[in-house]
């Protein structure tokens, strides 16, 4: 077997040395944000290998609550010129969505070009859907709105997939996205689950165009209408931060957000946190949660205390509990329902969007993500984040023990053998 002799080795300690020397120089003479662009530059080179298209010259506002978003959207929409386009899971028939078509009414006898789409199961499974009355009105109105997939007898048609995604491009110049529908329960809570938590953001910049050019594609699904006029994509440079769009589409983009995850999770070196309503991820992410919880990264992670749906509390719980054991820190929001689907990365990038931790978000379901390298947006989240934890109680194994009863474990154990499903 070779060895290195003494001075062999002698010279390459000092090979080395010289190296870190010159690294340290270097580091002081680039600008901090510079160096924070290297260390976010390996997931936006394996994600651009998957397709996403990332832009620099953005700007980013992040609305951290249902009266940021509808506040600032409808201010953005009154001083519309030329065109609104909107894309919902669904639009609920209340207050909220009554004062939105309202405004849109107005831009149409201005002239504004109004186009919206919402999902079928989306109206139908909702409390208080858009009935065939209100969307014969809305289109004597001049306003184009259509419904993708309407379920129709036998009701199975709309099983899988179903347009989650919430997309709002106004002017081509300024877009929305995240986890918001319209709807009343994101400024006053519902008395199932009390307050109703939720993000978006406001995009200004090239990634506007990418915003649109997934409506138009899917507008043009629905409609055959193809919208290819200039007058659609202004988005120009509004800002210095690098955003890319992923949207997941069924057989075009099957994989891009599990790649997402996965990719950021196992090359995260300091901290995760996360906000996921629905934390019921696929084996593969899963996988990678733990892998990144046992490398000794500060993983953290807010759940609800109350759930609008059966069975997957249950199955949170069981989830969450694994990665308990592997050190990371899980806290129960009490105020109510944290909807919000946002991550952030060694405090260097974060995500923002309709993108659910289960297997109908991430296998089957039109989704949409903003991916945002930049470390001022993301430590605006994780500001928010620590805050939110002030309305928390940190989940400890003693309290897990106490308050999950044995039925509850059973039903989470037998619940995840569901996970593909739900």
């Amino acid at each position: 077997m070779n060895e290195i002799s003494p001075m062999r080795n002698e010279k390459c300690r000092s090979s080395w040395a010289h190296k870190a020397i010159i690294f340290t120089l270097f580091s002081f003479l680039i600008p901090y944000h510079t160096q924070a662009e290297i260390s976010d530059s390996l997931i936006v080179r394996q994600m651009s290998e998957y397709g996403i298209h990332f832009t620099q010259g953005n700007e980013v506002k992040l609305l951290m609550s249902g009266k940021e978003k509808f506040a600032d959207m409808f201010e953005a929409i009154r001083h519309a010129k030329s065109s609104v386009h909107l894309e919902y899971f669904n639009f609920r028939n209340d207050s909220i969505a009554g004062l939105l078509f309202d405004i849109l009414r107005e831009k149409r006898k201005e002239g504004v070009e109004v186009r919206a789409v919402f999902d079928g199961f989306g109206n139908d499974s909702n409390n208080q859907p858009l009935k065939k009355s209100h969307l014969k009105a809305l289109h004597e109105d001049s306003i184009e709105i259509y419904e993708f997939d309407p379920i129709r007898f036998p009701w199975v048609n709309h099983i899988w997939p179903r347009d989650h995604r919430k997309i709002v491009v106004i002017d081509g110049e300024i877009g929305y996205t995240g986890g918001m529908n319209v709807a009343d329960y994101y400024l006053v809570g519902t008395e199932q689950v009390g307050e109703w938590r939720d993000m978006h953001c406001r995009i200004e910049g090239p990634a506007v165009n990418e915003l649109q050019h997934i409506f138009v594609r899917f507008w043009q699904k629905l409609t055959k209408e193809q919208l290819t006029d200039s007058k659609y994509f202004r988005g120009r440079e509004a800002g210095h931060k690098m955003v890319g769009i992923a949207t997941r589409e069924p057989r075009v983009s099957n994989k891009i957000m599990r790649q997402f995850y996965i990719s950021a999770l196992d090359h995260a070196k300091d901290s995760v946190k996360i906000v996921n309503p629905y934390f019921v991820p696929t084996p593969s992410v899963m996988k990678a949660l733990k892998r990144c919880a046992e490398r000794g990264v500060k993983m953290d992670i807010i759940m609800s205390s109350k759930y609008d749906v059966p069975l997957v509390p249950d199955v949170v719980y069981h989830n969450l509990r694994k990665l308990m054991k592997r050190g990371a820190r899980i806290w129960r929001y009490r105020p109510g329902f944290h909807h919000s689907k946002i991550m952030m990365v060694d405090g260097r990038y974060c995500t923002v969007g309709s993108t659910n931790l289960d297997a109908r978000s991430l296998r089957f379901d039109y989704e949409i993500n903003a991916l945002i390298i930049d470390k001022d947006v993301t430590r605006q989240l994780d500001d928010k984040f620590i805050e939110d934890t002030r309305q928390c109680d940190l989940l400890t194994d003693e309290e897990y023990k106490r308050s999950r009863t044995t039925w509850q474990r059973f039903r989470g154990w037998l619940g995840h053998l569901l996970t593909p499903w739900l």
